[in-house]
């Protein structure tokens, strides 16, 4: 293993095998010193360009993880066989070595020397998928020569490194937050577990950022630091993935089916048409932090997500839904506490509402009995 320097670019030459997955895509194994991995591969971390494009996935630096690993690897002599995953890039060169193969050989792999370029700019040919806590530790570390193996596999592609992201992180503490905010930049066939949720997580994404949305502006994401941002995307995932899920859900009958896609531009003209309806009937308590208003908590969005579904069923097909929710929330709204005050059938104060099963569904309980009163009482 050697540095070598040609035309204002050093070189990391390792052993490494080669192998192929996929359709021809080279995949390398080899191992390096722990603190040349940052030297080789950068930390693509989740953010928001000025444009608003998603850029990078990573989470950010978890600095206690990292000092505790760094901890451990100063103990003396650790056994620390966690492998490193990287995309790296095709400047990357594999020569195979030459000779007869060891009998036996099941033909896996190919032995051989990968050389990989390490610009003098500082830009990278290869960028950490999975690892990054582990890659800030070694470089802390004391022994900078601990060898640490790595898997790489041959890729420039975004898309294709947040896929992998996803996947080996899926069955780890992974913030589901961050899950939700890149599953709508992946186009790939996701697991069972995954794949609903993101349909939801693409219609928050157009929520936080559409001009005619309400939420535009007010949502709290992974990628950005929006001093503005007073709901919770989470909150909104689920109010979005209860609606679809549920047979008498609002967004049920756009959801996709044997026979035809997802209607996801209905989703959003009728989630557009509600949830402006309930910025202007209430907007003392409209784009106001949950401290201050139970309507931007996340039991206050889930339990106005329950009664969506039951005001927008009664929509006319052809008729202006907007109005007619801003019609139905105007007659309940003298009753609704979503700043002050007590709500009168449960008999609890409004900030006394919290963000867990038996509170939301009380709450929900209570929506919908005053939908229902006013309803009679507009027919009577």
């Amino acid at each position: 293993m050697k540095s070598a320097k040609r035309n204002q670019t050093s070189i990391l030459t390792v052993r490494a095998l080669r192998t192929q997955q996929a359709d021809g895509v080279d995949i390398y194994s080899f191992f390096v010193p722990g603190a040349d991995l940052l030297r080789i591969a950068e930390i693509s971390r989740i953010h928001r360009d000025s444009d608003g494009s998603l850029q990078g996935f990573q989470r950010k630096q978890i600095r206690n993880h990292v000092r505790s690993i760094v901890e451990f690897l100063d103990q003396g002599s650790v056994l620390f066989p966690n492998a490193i995953i990287l995309a790296i890039s095709p400047r990357a060169i594999f020569t195979q070595s030459r000779g007869s193969k060891p009998e036996g050989d099941v033909g896996a792999s190919q032995s051989g020397t990968l050389r990989i370029p390490i610009p003098e700019d500082g830009s990278k040919e290869a960028w950490i998928v999975d690892g990054q806590q582990r890659s800030l530790a070694l470089a802390e570390a004391r022994d900078r020569s601990f060898p640490v193996p790595v898997v790489a596999f041959v890729s420039e592609d975004l898309a294709v490194h947040r896929e992998q992201f996803i996947l080996v992180n899926k069955a780890r503490p992974l913030p589901p937050r961050l899950i939700n905010e890149l599953l709508p930049e992946v186009d790939v066939t996701l697991p069972r577990d995954l794949a609903p949720r993101r349909i939801p997580s693409a219609i928050v994404n157009l929520l936080a950022t559409a001009p005619d949305s309400p939420f535009r502006g007010l949502v709290s994401r992974v990628s950005d630091d929006n001093p503005r941002a007073v709901v919770v995307d989470t909150a909104l995932v689920k109010m979005v993935r209860n609606s679809i899920g549920s047979p008498l859900g609002a967004l049920a009958p756009y959801k996709a089916s044997s026979s035809q896609e997802a209607d996801t531009a209905a989703m959003i003209r009728l989630l557009t048409a509600f949830w402006s309806a309930a910025a202007d009937v209430f907007p003392n308590a409209w784009g106001k932090p949950p401290t201050k208003s139970r309507l931007m908590h996340s039991a206050g969005i889930e339990a106005m997500g329950y009664l969506m579904d039951r005001v927008m069923a009664r929509s006319p097909a052809n008729g202006d839904a907007r109005r007619h929710a801003q019609e139905t929330l105007q007659r309940i709204a003298p009753y609704c506490c979503w700043t002050n005050g007590r709500w009168p059938d449960i008999d609890r104060e409004w900030n006394d509402i919290q963000n867990n099963s038996r509170d939301i569904r009380l709450l929900s309980d209570q929506l919908a009995r005053l939908d229902h009163a006013q309803l009679l009482s507009k027919v009577a």
